[in-house]
């Protein structure tokens, strides 16, 4: 064979090599390792910033707290799962920083007042120092443990508005998977609906490890696993992870968990319908029914003489029961039912 023929044939299989190349894989070969992300015009970097308190909490106790405070791997759960963007010793150095003001405030108080029921009233003195300490102790008490506990409560109502909405959420996954959309990009797109409210904070947090740290889809997916404060949504981003790296369809589980998600709906809003029974029952017979009778039977006890107890006293019952009791009793009630029935804004 001539040299000539054998060139040829040699520029022929270089010619097929890139024909077989698809656009595709081109595009995914130079965005390999770090690359330029392009955000919208006029976006600008989101900073995390510090309260002008948070910052001053910082600057006088930060040294302090990284000196003594002791690691606390729950607290920096709660903050990565409240989506509060603190460090663990910047939130232990604002709450010890919130917690001397009250105690700080609470004693000033409690010293005025003291002075002032000890200067015109008649009042033994060891009764007032011991009202006066639990002034002083309580309200520093009370606000560490509110602020302390207050990531933990973030992340639980977090974790409650996901469950909520996980049920349409899954149907928008499986929908999307049915059309044969890869898993990065149902991401991207449940980050962008605001229906799904917290899902959809968690699906931008995916995105943004995949697009803007460059980290694979299964990794972020497994990081996102972890930090989740839902534990369904927790089990299903397990499940996707497992299910890709075990060669299984993402389809077929897709639907399957849009199909449970939506059997389990069906259940809890069963159990919510029987509990409102229950509550409405119990609304009329212990807010209806029993302050009516109470009522009676006190205007009775008030007219008739010798009904038991003075007239007077029977007369002051009275008005608290029908101001005090009556209203609070409802009012309770209405609240207790409004936060257990009150649906996500879909």
């Amino acid at each position: 064979m001539s040299p000539e023929v054998s060139d040829i044939f040699a520029r022929l299989e270089a010619s097929k090599k890139s024909y077989l190349k698809t656009k595709q894989a081109e595009e995914k070969a130079e965005t390999v390792g770090p690359h330029v992300v392009r955000l919208p015009q006029g976006a600008i970097p989101d900073y995390i910033k510090l309260t002008k308190f948070q910052e001053f909490s910082w600057r006088t106790l930060g040294a302090f707290v990284r000196l003594k405070a002791k690691p606390n791997p729950k607290l920096e759960q709660s903050l990565l799962q409240a989506h509060m963007k603190m460090r663990p010793e910047e939130y232990v150095a604002y709450t010890w920083m919130a917690t001397i003001l009250v105690g700080a405030i609470a004693a000033v108080v409690a010293i005025l007042l003291g002075g002032i029921i000890l200067s015109f009233f008649h009042v033994d003195a060891a009764l007032v120092l011991v009202g006066l300490v639990l002034m002083v102790a309580i309200p520093p008490v009370l606000a560490y443990v509110v602020l302390i506990s207050s990531p933990s409560s973030v992340a639980k109502r977090r974790g409650r508005d996901i469950d909520k909405r996980i049920g349409a959420a899954m149907s928008f996954i499986s929908a999307m998977a049915s059309a044969d959309v890869n898993v990065d990009v149902i991401f991207k797109e449940l980050s962008r609906q605001d229906i799904y409210g917290e899902i959809k904070n968690e699906a931008e947090w995916v995105t943004r490890d995949t697009e803007l740290l460059g980290i694979d889809i299964l990794t972020a997916i497994n990081k996102a696993a972890q930090r989740t404060p839902s534990s369904r949504f927790q089990e299903f981003l397990q499940g996707v992870v497992t299910t890709s790296t075990s060669g299984g369809q993402l389809k077929p589980y897709f639907l399957q968990k849009a199909e449970q998600f939506e059997k389990e709906a069906k259940l809890e809003m069963r159990s919510e319908l029987e509990t409102l029974g229950l509550m409405a029952e119990t609304f009329v017979t212990v807010v209806v029914a029993f302050p009516l009778f109470l009522v009676v039977i006190m205007a009775i006890m008030a007219i008739v003489p010798g009904g038991g107890g003075s007239s007077d006293m029977t007369i002051t019952l009275l008005y608290a029961v029908v101001g005090l009791m009556i209203p609070i009793s409802q009012f309770g009630f209405i609240f207790y039912i409004w936060n257990m029935t009150k649906e996500a804004n879909l």
